[in-house]
């Protein structure tokens, strides 16, 4: 799993969204700006979260298993049932 550097700050959260919730922009290919890095918390149910580039990968993210969004880096979320979660950004 990959991590965030230690040298990072968080500086913004989302509200939670629930799988009727979820914004239509997350559920679609999308990117963060250069030097913004995100960190998926789930708190409920399960998601699947998918990097889109440089190659392809596919992470199942549970309250256990948090995801991490490289700057730049396309990727898109679906939920897998029922669930909630929220994003944190850093830089």
């Amino acid at each position: 799993m990959k991590s965030l550097p230690e040298d990072i700050q968080a500086y913004k959260r989302t509200p939670e969204f629930t799988e009727l919730t979820i914004p239509s922009g997350i559920l679609n290919r999308h990117q963060t700006k250069e030097g913004t890095w995100g960190k998926i918390v789930v708190l409920e149910g399960r998601f699947k979260y998918e990097i889109l580039e440089p190659e392809y990968e596919m992470i199942e993210l549970s309250p256990d298993n948090h995801g991490v969004v490289e700057p730049t880096i396309e990727h898109q979320l679906t939920p897998i049932g029922t669930g909630r979660f929220y994003v944190e950004f850093y830089k």
